[in-house]
């Protein structure tokens, strides 16, 4: 795919070097809107504001929607003011909100301008919502039924105003006020006779979210009810908008980016790694890189606190990387088990306990199998003593039980505290596991061979 994709890329720059612009408008109508955003972010400036210009008016407005913000911008700055009308009108007002909150101020003002004063008042009152709700990632244009319409009045209505709606399958059942009663879809419809009343084929029990809801349990909701639309509503259960499972999507890779970067130690960026400067990249990853080199400080400590051991049995030290990383280990599979289950919503603050006993039944089974493992390898291929080859295998099986219960309690504590169990995560919970393994492991060894 990857060798087509360039091929087509060369393409389509021969067309434009040789001006065939017939042929080109011809290849480009035939792609899909997707496909031809990546393709102009492989052409320079100049050339993407003239292939835009080709385009068809419905299509340029889907290809502009799944452009990235940098190249949206130098197409806004290109267009003429018509042009910039062209485009905003054929947009949906989720996508246009979006579209502004990517823009600097100069260019909002601009868009502000050209955009209907109905539009314009939507994209405010999204605007003012919290960047993390519902509110923020809904859309206003979505299908609303009345309940004494008959199945014939509502395909009216959808044929009168679905042209310019983000979906017409799933419709919404609304009384004078505005409130939410009831949800249908175009298969109810198209199953129901003309003359049935709405009140009779819809579904009462709608699930729904608040304008406040974050938009990462709404976009959870998606995955758990197998949801297309989903209706958002107000303190007084108005309809307000509907999110639908595309802009889910969204926020669902988002999220997943974000904890992958959490977990990672990296501050969070919403941009792509190859858009960002390498001081761009320095400024993300080095607080976190401090943070942890001073928290590594403890393991410091404890080496020189106990020296005396150290230098009574010189054959301990040689053990301390395996020591360490193999209880760093179990305690990230162990935290990335729980946030996982965290995230998917398998897992609550009242497992806790749960969580702890089997944790500890695992760590024991996976700790001994270790030792024992730990134990051959010393007494075959290392040659050491018994003695201390027990206390190298006793320690892991100690210390691996400790990993274990850290890394599957600490992230179902932070989420309980207000805190992303993201944060506690690998790096974290790896310096954690490193200074009490250390612990352990000359405490066991001072009271086994009897060292000072």
């Amino acid at each position: 795919m990857d060798e087509m994709f360039e091929t087509l890329v060369e393409n389509i720059k021969e067309l434009i070097h040789s001006k065939n612009w017939a042929k080109l408008k011809v290849i480009l109508e035939d792609m899909n809107e997707q496909d031809i955003a990546e393709l102009f972010m492989e052409l320079e400036e100049r050339e993407l504001t003239l292939v835009y210009r080709l385009l068809p008016k419905e299509l340029a407005a889907e290809v502009f929607v799944n452009m990235e913000p940098e190249y949206q911008e130098a197409l806004i700055r290109a267009f003429s003011d018509s042009e910039l009308r062209e485009v905003l009108d054929e947009l949906y007002v989720d996508d246009a909100v979006d579209m502004i909150e990517e823009m600097p101020a100069t260019l909002v003002k601009r868009i502000l301008r050209h955009t209907d004063p109905e539009v314009r008042k939507s994209i405010n009152e999204i605007l003012r919502y919290p960047e993390d709700s519902a509110g923020s990632i809904m859309t206003i244009e979505y299908v609303d039924l009345k309940r004494n319409m008959t199945v014939a009045d509502a395909f009216t209505r959808i044929r009168r105003t679905g042209v310019d709606k983000e979906t017409i399958y799933t419709c919404y059942v609304t009384d004078s006020k505005r409130k939410l009663k009831g949800v249908v879809t175009a298969k109810d419809l198209l199953l129901s006779d003309e003359s049935d009343l709405i009140r009779d084929i819809m579904e009462p029990n709608v699930i729904s979210a608040s304008t406040f809801e974050d938009k990462e349990v709404v976009a959870d909701m998606f995955q758990k009810y197998d949801l297309l639309a989903l209706p958002v509503v107000d303190s007084e259960e108005r309809l307000v908008g509907i999110v639908t499972v595309d802009d889910a999507i969204d926020v669902l890779q988002e999220e997943a980016t974000e904890d992958i970067e959490k977990m990672a130690a990296i501050t969070p960026t919403d941009k792509p790694y190859l858009k960002m400067s390498v001081i761009e990249n320095f400024k993300k990853r080095i607080p976190w890189l401090m943070l942890l080199m001073v928290s590594a400080t403890f393991t410091e400590k404890i080496i020189n606190h106990f020296e005396g051991t150290l230098t009574a049995c010189v054959a301990l030290t040689a053990f301390i990387p395996m020591l360490t990383g193999t209880c760093g280990n179990c305690g990230a599979q162990s935290s990335a088990t729980i946030i996982r289950g965290l995230s998917l919503g398998d897992i609550e603050f009242r497992d806790t306990l749960k969580v702890i006993f089997k944790e500890l039944r695992i760590a024991l089974v996976c700790g001994i199998a270790l030792a024992i493992v730990n134990f051959a390898k010393l007494m075959i291929f290392d040659s050491v003593g018994p003695w201390v080859a027990l206390v190298v295998s006793f320690t892991m099986i100690m210390a691996v039980v400790f990993a274990k219960v850290v890394g599957s309690v600490l992230p179902v504590i932070a989420k309980k505290v207000g805190f992303d169990p993201a944060v506690m995560s690998s790096p974290f919970i790896s310096t954690i596991v490193d200074a009490v393994t250390l612990l352990i492991y000359f405490t066991v060894a001072t009271n086994i061979l009897n060292l000072k």
